[in-house]
């Protein structure tokens, strides 16, 4: 898949060093612009995010811990109305019913919800990102007239019902029915079997007054595949309260490991109708006289066309998710700057954590993660807005778009469940306490991993574009030029898992570990080996699939089954290579010449434990000598060191002030601490009352009786 680079927003001055020089020398004084880290962060719509970030420190949008779910509930529902009056959630809409047609910063402000509270960021993008959303994209203008001002203001909460419970990511396959009955003019919406029942809906349990139901459209005994529809589901009584319609049933999911602010629910139904025009048209319609009609003829095509309308949902988790990332490193490095543990070279002061190798491993190579995923998740967004705005909105931009959305959201989502957890256990059992954020927001992220789409189904999906592009490749060749192809591969591999390349290495190293870094620290030679290891897992995917051509369905499962590991690991790679060339691509838009330096190491820290953490592969396919994976982790640790003064500058360029990020520990408190403990035991010193140290006086006691030896008649000299 090819994957064009980001417009640059900035055009980068000829004084700016380039992103594929090798890093300088060890430069501890050199000073980051937090500004400027800050903007190139935030990407095109930097000054939006800052602004719904702020929202978050309206006390009456912030999230209290240890609120019963019911309690939770309310609040967030409140949260949500307040959200119409002081925030800005109509950005995406038309203009002509209030919006701004603006879809890239609509998003942008949507994730920054995640700084107030998780739960708020779903529920504003269930209402506004998928119920309203699906209206706009796959309803007609008169259908946006009728249903989307409701779905604005928050008059008609509504819930997105897509997932049942015995099909779970496979949305193709959803049992809940919708047949067009001619004799009526109406559509009938129908639960068959309790395993077709809609769940985990947000608004579902208790506030949903209408939703977007996807069902099996069939017309004439003739089932068209998955379409959606506006279903009502409650309606307010004069006293206020809502009870649900005739037929349809809906159950509380309760409390949940985490975003217990959303009241996710079951909804199911028996034969409620509906009138024709609730069906949303855009890729398939019912006219008058009961004929069904599509733009897309191809089922297959129509489905995922349909689908990719609804992209923003694995955008928004994709960046919301990196955004908790780096709240939690904000935290930790905070934490770690000011805390000290254990004396060191000098036993009278204490060592501060993070000048630990293993502090700086901890959060580090996460901060470099961070941003790199970060920046992949910019990339997206502008890609998201590129389509959605009409600029760039062809079938292909709109795979794209897809199979980038599929690569980042699980990258994304892993990164922040694994960079939270680590923060948490770095901060102690001040992490544990729910007052530094770290606790709750590891609950509530954690099915950002399952939500719009389990992680490793989504890979496969990446896997099998890569497969497709590379068979397609394939196909083009005639006989001849599939013999050479298939050769040369074998060549290839051969060369690789032979002594000689192994011997070219150790020449070119010439036995010195800096000359063997030198090699690695070329961003040139980052991209290669990230990019070859995508190249040869790909290949030898489509090579060990050729078996399944011509072959029964049961044998082309088969075989597909037994290489599907390695296909979600090479749509894995896939995604890292994507995120190193986001972030190297990226280096191009700094204007700081140190800001720059510094931001390339952290760029070069990226690549290379992205490389040390698959060295194993590395070795075992001949790309790299024992001797040169060694340096790969040696060089890893030098440029700890190198990035160790720089830590706090990092994670400040992520843009959250202690009042965003809300915790404890992340404010001046432990510092000022630590400086009175040292102040205490300076003067305690200081005024010859401390007690001394038994191991001190052992010491002295010991050292005496050896110079009162020393000191008799016939004792050595």
């Amino acid at each position: 898949m090819t994957q064009t680079p980001i417009r640059p927003t900035d055009s980068t001055p000829t004084t700016t060093p380039s992103a594929h020089t090798p890093a300088s020398v060890d430069r501890p004084d050199l000073r980051i612009d937090v500004a400027e880290l800050t903007r190139l962060v935030g990407g095109r719509w930097w000054h939006l995010r800052q602004g719904a970030r702020d929202l978050a420190l309206d006390p009456r949008m912030r999230k209290i811990e240890g609120l019963s779910h019911h309690e939770h509930r309310e609040r967030v529902l409140t949260q949500l109305h307040l959200l119409t009056e002081i925030g800005d959630p109509l950005r995406a809409f038309p203009t002509r019913l209030g919006g701004k047609d603006d879809h890239g910063g609509s998003l942008a402000t949507f994730e920054e919800l995640v700084v107030a509270d998780p739960s708020l960021q779903i529920k504003a993008g269930v209402q506004w990102g998928l119920f309203a959303s699906a209206i706009l994209h796959l309803g007609t203008a008169e259908q946006h007239d009728r249903f989307l001002p409701g779905a604005m203001d928050l008059t008609v909460p509504g819930a997105f019902a897509m997932t049942e419970r015995g099909h779970g990511s496979d949305v193709s396959g959803v049992l809940t029915t919708a047949t067009y009955d001619a004799d009526t003019d109406e559509i009938v919406v129908h639960t068959p079997v309790e395993a077709a029942q809609k769940e985990y809906l947000g608004n579902a349990a208790l506030h949903g007054v209408a939703a977007v139901v996807f069902a099996q459209l069939i017309v004439g005994g003739v089932n068209h595949g998955v379409h959606a529809m506006y279903v009502p589901v409650r309606e307010q009584r004069p006293d206020g309260s809502l009870v649900l319609l005739p037929g349809v049933g809906s159950a509380d999911d309760g409390v949940k490991g985490g975003l217990n602010g959303i009241d996710n629910g079951r909804l199911w139904f028996d034969h409620v109708r509906i009138p024709r025009v609730n069906l949303l048209p855009r890729y398939g319609s019912i006219t008058e006289d009961g004929t069904y009609s599509s733009p897309i003829e191809s089922p297959g095509r129509r489905f995922f066309t349909m689908l990719s309308t609804l992209v923003q949902g694995r955008v928004s988790l994709s960046n919301a998710a990196s955004g908790s990332a780096r709240m939690a490193l904000a935290i930790a490095v905070t934490h770690a700057e000011q805390r000290r543990q254990f004396t060191g070279g000098d036993p009278q002061e204490e060592v501060v954590l993070l000048d630990y190798q293993r502090h700086q491993r901890r959060l580090l190579p996460r901060i470099a993660r961070t941003y790199a995923l970060s920046f992949l998740g910019a990339e997206l967004l502008e890609r998201f807005d590129d389509v959605f705005s009409g600029r760039h909105d062809t079938d292909e931009d709109r795979q794209d778009l897809e199979t980038l959305a599929a690569a980042t959201k699980p990258l994304a989502t892993w990164n922040a469940l694994d960079t939270i957890q680590e923060a948490r256990e770095a901060c102690g059992g001040a992490g544990y306490m729910a007052e530094n954020r770290l606790t709750g927001l590891h609950q509530d992220l954690d099915v950002y991993a399952t939500f719009e789409g389990d992680n490793n189904v989504l890979l496969q999906l990446v896997g099998k574009r890569l497969m497709t592009d590379a068979g397609r490749e394939m196909m083009q060749m005639d006989v001849a030029g599939t013999v050479r192809w298939v050769a040369a591969r074998a060549a290839d591999t051969a060369l690789h898992r032979t002594p000689l390349r192994r011997a070219a290495q150790s020449i070119r190293d010439s036995g010195s570990k800096a000359r063997s870094a030198g090699h690695l620290r070329s961003a040139d030679v980052q991209r290669e080996l990230l990019e070859e290891r995508v190249e040869t897992m790909v290949e030898e995917i489509v090579l060990g699939m050729r078996a399944a051509r011509g072959e029964s369905d049961e044998k082309a499962f088969e075989v597909f089954n037994s290489h599907q590991d390695r296909i979600i690991a090479a749509a894995r790679a896939h995604g890292e290579l994507l995120a190193w060339e986001a972030f190297t691509d990226a280096l191009s838009r700094v204007r700081d010449k140190e800001t720059f330096e510094v931001l390339r190491t952290v760029r070069d820290l990226y690549g290379l434990t992205v490389i040390e953490a698959d060295l194993a592969w590395y070795l075992v396919n001949g790309r790299m000598t024992m001797q040169r994976a060694k340096t790969v982790t040696s060089y890893v640790e030098r440029l700890l060191a190198r990035l160790r003064p720089h830590a706090k500058a990092l994670v400040d360029g992520f843009g959250y002030s202690p009042e965003h990020l809300g915790a404890t520990i992340a404010g001046p408190g432990e510092g000022e601490r630590q400086r009175a403990t040292r102040e205490y035991q300076r003067r305690l010193r200081a005024s010859g009352e401390a007690p001394v140290d038994e191991k001190t006086m052992r010491a002295r006691a010991k050292q005496a009786s050896q110079d009162a030896t020393a000191e008799q008649p016939g004792a050595p000299a």
